[in-house]
């Protein structure tokens, strides 16, 4: 049976979430996007509200709602601002949920529970300068030291570089096995040898942290390889899954942004004689809008039932991130579009939506990569093998 509603709890995690980039993100993001600093303090806010780690279950520190509520959380953030939707995407999506995922009961225990809670940052690294997409072409290496791992290599484009505590890391163990030879471990930003370094001049997501990782000659200890000696390049896949997932809500929340500003700019921009809202035209991109933010929620809510149900999903999230994320970029541009010269000025926020939207159709599979993804399952030439690690299905609470 299908059911579109929200349920009680969602809504009124909706309202709070909005209520909170109402009061805390939207009076200050303009000048954060000036000045391009990233205000650490909102993760304190985010942690008091337990939006931190929203769908972990209560056993490891979390709220314990289901998948479809972090969606909800995404969409609202991204609504203040890409920069807040990506910390929470990083931090949740691409961390706390691998490590609930594939991590034992000790690695939740130490770092799992204080992610949840928002005592801990986490992050995750596994772009380097010369591989993106093609993950096999990673030169970080893991050589095995007695009980330690000695870690030597690079990280890139790495959001929350400089302000995370824990990180995923991703390295090679054998190459000679190529991507079957990755394995994954969790670096801890005190550990000797760490350094990070933030990125500048960014065209978008100026109010977020970027930047780059160094390990020189990092001993990281034998308990804090996540999973199995090469299931790195699959910890990774099942990672982006639900980093997807996050990117996909949070692009809904960008044509929320961009539909609100268009609208109310519609009503008090006169053109001729009338309301521009009455010109066709601006009638055709407006309704573009609504199309994509509710054929892009829908694609978003179905991966969040699918997860909540404990079945794979990788060819759902994949379209639901290429779509979501298109739209958000051709809402940003009709919405710079309809607010005109005003549009090319920080005076109204579209132009940062604009600015925001890009990099979401690049990082986390670029636009190119989903649309190949999607026509070898349509082709059969791609199919997704069972994982030896499945995301848990979603169980409501007992009262």
């Amino acid at each position: 049976m299908m059911n579109f509603d929200f349920t009680p709890e969602q809504e009124m995690l909706r309202q709070t979430v909005r209520k909170f980039v109402d009061k805390e993100i939207m009076p200050y993001i303009k000048e954060w996007d000036e000045r391009g600093e990233f205000d650490r303090n909102i993760f304190k806010r985010l942690a008091e509200l337990n939006l931190m780690g929203v769908c972990i279950p209560e056993e490891y520190g979390g709220m314990g709602m289901d998948y479809n509520s972090l969606a909800i959380v995404c969409e609202e953030l991204e609504r203040g601002d890409t920069a807040f939707r990506t910390a929470v995407s990083v931090h949740t999506g691409l961390n706390s949920l691998t490590l609930l995922q594939w991590g034992t009961e000790e690695q939740k225990q130490k770092y799992l529970i204080p992610q949840a809670r928002g005592e801990k940052i986490g992050a995750f690294g596994l772009t380097e300068p010369n591989a993106g997409s093609d993950v096999a072409s990673i030169q970080t290496t893991a050589v095995r030291d007695g009980d330690d791992y000695i870690l030597n290599g690079q990280k890139t484009w790495i959001s929350l570089s400089d302000i995370a505590d824990h990180f995923l890391v991703f390295a090679y163990t054998d190459k000679s096995k190529k991507h079957r030879g990755i394995s994954a471990f969790i670096v801890e930003r005190t550990m000797p040898g760490f350094s990070s370094r933030p990125i500048k001049g960014k065209l978008g997501i100026r109010s977020g942290n970027t930047g780059e990782l160094f390990f020189d000659n990092v001993r990281v200890p034998k308990e804090n390889l996540l999973g199995e000696e090469g299931e790195g390049f699959k910890i990774a896949m099942s990672a982006l899954d639900n980093g997807r997932f996050t990117v996909a809500a949070g692009a809904v929340g960008l044509i929320m942004a961009c539909l609100e500003a268009s609208v109310k700019y519609c009503h008090e921009r006169k053109t001729f004689g009338k309301e521009i809202g009455r010109h066709q035209l601006i009638q055709q991109m407006i309704a573009r809008m609504e199309a994509g933010l509710q054929i892009s929620r829908l694609l978003v809510y179905k991966v969040g039932f699918l997860k909540n149900e404990g079945r794979r999903c990788t060819r759902e999230t994949s379209l639901a991130k290429w779509i979501a994320c298109d739209y958000a970029n051709k809402a940003a541009d009709d919405a710079v579009q309809i607010h005109g010269a005003y549009g090319y000025s920080n005076e109204y926020p579209v132009e940062r939506y604009l600015r925001n939207s890009k990099a979401p159709v690049i990082y986390e599979g670029t636009r190119e990569i989903h649309t190949i993804m999607q026509a070898e399952y349509v082709l059969g030439y791609r199919q997704d093998k069972p994982l030896r690690k499945t995301l848990p299905a979603w169980r409501p609470a007992e009262n």
